[in-house]
């Protein structure tokens, strides 16, 4: 197998003093989409938090272990956060446009990163537009408040405004949670399509949704209190022939 694109060594995530997670270890390949599996409370967002350093915005945490993107040492502190989170976008469970415009919820980014030239905005504008499927529905009121799209369409923007900074990777923290099925199966079927140009990690409590866009999955458990992880297999041997009792239980039904 290839070179994972990202991998952590023994990671462990502490709030205060309380473990969030210990001792991940947990290679993410290129062009993948990985599916975190589990409970509620095992760890999941922290450890998809840890990517890009979104940790160092909560007071008092403190991490451990290794995480290398590519040739960047994440947790090394001449490393610039700011650019890794250009080249780790996040997506949040729920829509969180900016208060302002369809066009100025992109075009923000690209200034922040420094891109001003008016007619190179509106191309990144309207080519990642096309990528999530929003064009022609936006294409007329672009200069409308992004709070009047439906959920499904917020969520949408919401990728492409991180898909404009041109990221490699792209970590989803249940993104179809907070919408309606309709909308769920637009956004999970971009999930989808973006995997050949992307690499994407995915929190999901919805096993089916996992088993059909993941290409890998780790399931995650709360273990004495503290996140840890089961089980990492690619998603038919996960789903069909699971190593580890707790794993079978739980894509079984029995357990969580």
């Amino acid at each position: 197998m290839t070179t994972p694109l990202i991998q952590t060594e023994q990671l462990s995530l502490y709030y205060k003093r309380k473990p969030a997670f210990t001792d991940i270890t947990l290679p993410i390949f290129t062009h993948t989409i990985t599916a975190l599996i589990g409970p509620s409370g095992c760890g999941k967002t922290s450890f998809l938090s840890c990517l890009n350093r979104l940790t160092d915005l909560i007071p008092r945490t403190r991490i451990s272990g290794y995480i290398r993107i590519g040739d960047i040492d994440v947790l090394d502190p001449k490393t610039n956060p700011t650019a890794l989170r250009r080249r780790v976008g996040t997506i949040f469970q729920k829509p969180n446009p900016f208060p302002f415009s369809i066009w100025k919820n992109l075009a923000f980014p690209l200034r922040e990163h420094g891109i001003k030239n008016r007619q190179e905005i509106d191309i990144m504008i309207e080519t990642t537009l096309q990528n999530v499927g929003l064009w022609d529905e936006v294409k007329d009121r672009l200069n409308t408040s992004a709070l009047s799209l439906s959920g499904g369409q917020q969520q949408r923007l919401c990728i492409a405004r991180a898909l404009v900074l041109q990221p490699e990777v792209l970590l989803l923290d249940e993104p179809c949670s907070a919408l309606d099925p309709i909308s769920s199966g637009v956004v999970e079927d971009l999930i989808s399509n973006l995997r050949g140009n992307y690499t994407l990690v995915i929190v999901t409590h919805n096993l089916a949704q996992a088993r059909r866009i993941a290409d890998n999955v780790a399931l995650f458990w709360l273990q004495n209190g503290v996140g840890s992880l089961i089980e990492y297999g690619d998603v038919e041997q996960i789903f069909t022939a699971p190593r580890e009792t707790l794993t079978a239980a739980y894509i079984n039904g029995d357990r969580g």
